[in-house]
């Protein structure tokens, strides 16, 4: 018997999910998922679109095979087929980011510039790393997965918890979360205040994740008075993390004590 894959397959256009760790969404789901072994996700919405069952492919979307990159999903399904793809440094192109900052009439360049933020691209595998804090599974890099338990596991034995609130976040995620400000009447300016533009987030890195303490609000201020926020100050780079954006930092990013990124050097 096969171990529960824990490795998350990315391509520009569709996630090749884990079937164990994806929610049923209907009676049907639950006995499909129950059979599969992974699950091909549609990033834009996800919209479950097949699943690699034992007998094989089962479609669950009416035309599949002319859903946008399938192809791209089927050749790596195809590469892993043992379903032990090692998590390597990889990243996914991109060559869609342009159109989408262009759709929130962003000038990649002249925001690159401003910020002083680069274009960061998704990861073309990742480790799970545990859940997060609603229990979701929580994604990043192999090394800062490692790291990431480290640091929960030493902030533990001095009697502190850490709460992952959000890990890797793709581009169409990050779009996701522009259009719906949109539709709520927030102008691109002030979403940029608290949000990187798609593309420009260290979230999409595989590297990022933001922090929370238990009863504390998910990413406010408040955090910094958390018992939590002082022992991150304290020991998390011993763990080869750092806060991406204190006070009066060069980004314009609002102040997000619970933002940390994996840089490396992690002791152990």
């Amino acid at each position: 018997m096969h171990p529960l894959p824990r490795i998350l397959l990315n391509t520009p256009d569709i996630e090749l999910w884990p079937a164990w760790l994806l929610r049923a969404r209907g009676n049907g789901d639950a006995r499909i998922l129950a059979r599969a072994d992974r699950v091909l996700r549609r990033k834009r919405d996800g919209r479950y679109l097949a699943a690699v069952l034992r007998e094989g492919l089962m479609p669950l979307v009416p035309r599949f095979p002319r859903e946008p990159g399938v192809d791209d999903a089927l050749d790596l399904l195809d590469a892993d087929a043992d379903g032990t793809r090692a998590v390597d440094a990889a990243s996914l192109p991109l060559h869609r980011l342009e159109e989408r900052l262009d759709a929130l009439g962003i000038e990649a360049d002249a925001y690159a510039g401003s910020t002083g933020l680069g274009v960061v691209a998704e990861p073309a595998a990742l480790a799970l790393a545990g859940f997060d804090r609603y229990r979701r599974p929580l994604w990043l890099l192999a090394d800062a997965a490692r790291a990431w338990q480290r640091m929960r596991e030493a902030a533990a034995r001095g009697g502190i918890v850490l709460e992952a609130i959000s890990g890797y976040r793709s581009h169409d995620y990050q779009l996701g979360i522009f259009e719906r400000k949109l539709a709520r009447g927030f102008r691109v300016d002030a979403i940029l205040a608290v949000n990187a533009a798609p593309g420009f987030s260290e979230h999409h890195s595989g590297r990022a994740l933001d922090i929370g303490a238990p009863g504390e609000p998910a990413a406010e201020e408040s955090f910094e008075r958390t018992d939590a926020f002082a022992w991150l100050g304290e020991h998390a780079g011993e763990h080869g993390f750092a806060m991406s954006y204190p006070r009066d930092n060069p980004h314009g990013i609002v102040y997000e004590p619970w933002h940390w990124r994996y840089a490396g050097g992690a002791a152990g």
